[in-house]
Order: structure tokens, then sequence, then C-alpha cells
């Protein structure tokens, strides 16, 4: 399913089972900024808007309402999507309010939310950074779930390492990073391979170098 129909989807869903302040917000909050966001970050990652909430309503520690611009609510976490715009969060913030944004992320932190900032340039402009932003905060999560393929403590450490690097994972790097020899980098990678959670960069027979599965999250549904 393409993007803009899988968009107009999950828009037509939401508004269908909302009512009252819920769902006019949803009308009138998700705009340009908010489909942006999730077509140049989230679909080229994901390539499906499941378990996501546009819109969705939280409470702070005095019962006032707010809406994260885009929950996704897995089996295995509750993540806020945030897409801040210079003008608006930033430049017309006064001291009250940058005070109170703070204190509402570590409040729901506190509650076991995630919340992702992006900033608008960012998702406009650079959209890169944030999909390997967004990987790196939320596939440690998937490497929980027990449905999942089995993992040691250290293969759990290279897959964390593979979604830090820019040009990719190579032996040397995880020979560094854990202090272990080349064959047992080699080993390890391998066997995440295996395990369908890395895949081989090759140059002929040679392989360059190992970079995360994209699309991880589906194997976990």
């Amino acid at each position: 399913m393409e993007f803009e129909k899988a968009h107009q989807l999950l828009l037509e869903r939401h508004l269908s089972i909302r009512s009252g302040e819920r769902r006019g917000r949803l009308s009138r909050g998700h705009q340009y900024a908010e489909k942006l966001m999730l077509r140049n970050v989230w679909w080229p990652l994901f390539g499906n808007l499941d378990d996501l909430h546009p819109e969705y309503e939280v409470y702070d520690w005095n019962r006032k309402s707010q809406f994260l611009d885009v929950a996704f609510l897995p089996p295995y976490g509750k993540f806020g999507l945030e897409c801040d715009g210079y003008q608006s969060h930033v430049k017309d913030m006064d001291r009250e309010k940058f005070s109170y944004s703070l204190n509402r992320d570590t409040f729901l932190n506190g509650l076991g939310w995630r919340i992702i900032h992006f900033s608008f340039d960012d998702v406009q402009n650079r959209p890169e950074i944030c999909r390997m932003l967004l990987q790196m905060v939320i596939a440690p999560a998937l490497l929980r779930i027990p449905s999942g393929p089995s993992l040691s403590p250290l293969e759990r450490e290279i897959v964390r390492l593979s979604w830090s690097q820019k040009k990719g994972l190579r032996p040397r790097d995880v020979m560094l990073q854990y202090n272990v020899s080349f064959r047992t980098a080699r080993k390890q990678l391998q066997e995440l391979v295996h395990k369908g959670l890395l895949r081989p960069v090759m140059q002929n027979t040679y392989i360059c170098y190992y970079e995360p599965v994209q699309g991880v999250p589906d194997m976990y549904q």
C-alpha cells in the first residue's frame, strides 16, 4: 500500500472512533508537519502506519489534557513523536511554557513513555538523521520482545552499535568497542545475519560491512 492511501485510512479510522474534542483536535491538529514526519521519517523505516495514533491525548500531573503529535503504541512500549517548529516551540515560548514543556516530558517519561522530538527543519530537509535517531530509540525495545530471536548480551550490544554507525559496522568496530578477537567479532556478526537483524553489504564476493535490516519491526508483528 502507498503512503497516501495508508495515511488516509489512518485518519479515517481514528476520526470514526473519536468524538468531541478528541475528534476536533485530530481534524485541526494533524496537518502538514505531522504528515510530513510520517511520510519522511516513519514510512521509510516501517512501511506501514500500524499502532500509530495521531493527536493522542495524554494528561499531566494536574490531569490537564495534552495531545502528542503522534503516539506509537505497540505491545512493547509507549512512544510519543513530536515535530517541533522553531517559531511555535522555541521563538514564541515564554519561560513558563518552556518549563512546562520540560516538566511534561519528564512526567511522561516517568509513566513509561519515550518522547522523541524532531525539528520541522530536520523532518523536511534532513529526514535521514531523524530516521537514524528514531531507529536508535525504538530498536532496543524490540530486542526485549519474547517472540523475537534469542540474543546474547553481546549480540544485543552489537545490534545497538550497528544502529549508531553511519557507515556500516565492521568486525574491527566490534573488536575495538567490546575488546574481543577478530574471530569472535566476525562470528557474532554472522550470527546476527542468520537471525535476520543484520545484513552484509558486499562488493563482488567481499563483505565490506554490515548494516541493520530496514523494517526489522515487521518481523515482530
